[in-house]
């Protein structure tokens, strides 16, 4: 007998699975792996850098994907110490463990460098959330090629890329499509906040690392405070993804002139999304949470003055977009600011802009609809049947 299509040498010889996943949206797509991968090989025994709802799926901890959440040039080169030390003691520690197979889940400074050591090691090697190499540094695709046996790409798009350039690469979906109803109920998730009424609501997503947070709070707290001053019955509500980025948030909250009152929240971005009429994100993993409830936004990117500098005069970035939205769709169907572009008066004035128009709203549903159903391709058990199968040698890719 056979497990999901496996020989029998699966009983036989659990699967150990080395998973390395940074911050809160890696946390995510690894808890969804591990759930999919136990249920097809019940004895794998997943171990590496993990986060708490990993933790929760029973991976076994070395180190927090909390110690990965760094972006941006400047921001690695501060904290590229720590980062070395990090890594090298975790190849040290991945190398006596000889997992069948590592998993680097986004990350991809920190992970393809780990995987390049761990295949030349005789380690099969999977990169989940395909590096945005077709965004800037297309050149960098021979690098993962040398590195990882196989990409999972959660974009559609990005596989015919890395035909191109010989990169094996399956598109397995993203697991919040398959989590996210098509149908978001907008009055259960306000009751379940305790925000049940007819008034306005806005969200804030300022971001999950604390980097992102220190520079977009101030100018979304300004939305806020503008949004509020052409409709003060507007209500806000801002989940963040940790204690501590909460409490930055909070100060900058006390510290800004006229700030609205402000639900602050730890974690239940869903639920927040959930209950609101629009959003203000950071650009990320949450710009797609938000497409994917169906909600109309703003997405902000503000990188430290060095990054942008760089960014800037050597031409790295080569698409038109940075957002999820626009990039799934191939147009400007949701506004993007950047930069010295991110102001509280230029966040607050286009959130209005896309709530007040009822037209424009209709065709944003129509389009994010049809993203959402793109992406709802059971994303956790492709992806988990793909890293099974290079594992044991086979062509994931077919």
């Amino acid at each position: 007998m056979s497990v999901a299509g496996l020989p029998e040498l699966a009983a036989a010889a659990p699967l150990r699975v080395a998973i390395v996943a940074g911050e809160h949206s890696g946390d995510t797509l690894g808890a969804a792996l591990i759930e999919a991968l136990r249920a097809r090989v019940p004895g794998v025994h997943c171990f590496g850098v993990a986060g708490p709802k990993m933790l929760a799926a029973g991976c076994e901890a070395f180190a927090s994907s909390e110690e990965l959440g760094v972006m941006g040039l400047a921001e690695v080169l501060r904290h590229l110490p720590r980062l070395l030390r990090l890594r090298g003691a975790l190849l040290r520690r991945l190398l006596a463990a000889r997992p069948d197979v590592f998993v680097g889940i986004d990350s991809p400074e920190f992970n393809l460098r780990l995987a390049r050591r761990l295949k030349a090691a005789g380690v099969r090697t999977v990169q989940y959330v395909s590096p945005q190499v077709w965004a800037w540094r297309p050149g960098r695709v021979r690098t993962i090629g040398a590195s990882c046996d196989l990409i999972l790409c959660v974009l559609p798009f990005e596989t015919e890329f890395y035909a191109r350039h010989q990169v094996q690469a399956v598109f397995v979906g993203h697991p919040l499509a398959d989590e996210i109803p098509l149908v978001v109920d907008r009055e259960a998730a306000r009751a379940a906040l305790g925000l049940a009424g007819g008034r306005r609501i806005v969200a804030l997503l300022p971001g999950s690392r604390m980097a992102e947070v220190t520079r977009l709070a101030a100018p979304f707290v300004a939305a806020a405070a503008r949004i509020a001053a052409h409709d003060p019955h507007c209500r806000f509500v801002a989940p963040m993804a940790s204690q501590a980025t909460r409490e930055a948030f909070e100060r900058e909250v006390v510290q800004a002139p006229a700030a609205p009152e402000i639900h602050i929240l730890l974690g239940q971005v869903q639920q927040a999304l959930g209950a609101c009429d629009g959003a203000i994100v950071a650009s990320g993993t949450a710009t797609l949470e938000t497409l994917l409830t169906g909600r109309p936004m703003v997405v902000a990117y503000k990188a430290s003055a060095v990054t942008a500098f760089v960014l800037r005069t050597l031409g790295l970035v080569k698409v038109r977009y940075f957002s999820q939205p626009n990039l799934l769709t191939g147009r400007a169907l949701v506004p993007e600011l950047l930069q010295e572009q991110v102001t509280g008066e230029a966040l607050g004035d286009a959130l209005l802009r896309e709530m007040g128009d009822p037209a424009h709203v209709h065709e944003l549903l129509e389009q994010f609809d049809t993203v959402h159903r793109a992406l709802r391709r059971g994303g956790a058990a492709l992806a988990a049947q793909a890293v099974i199968e290079c594992a044991r040698g086979g062509d994931a890719a077919r």
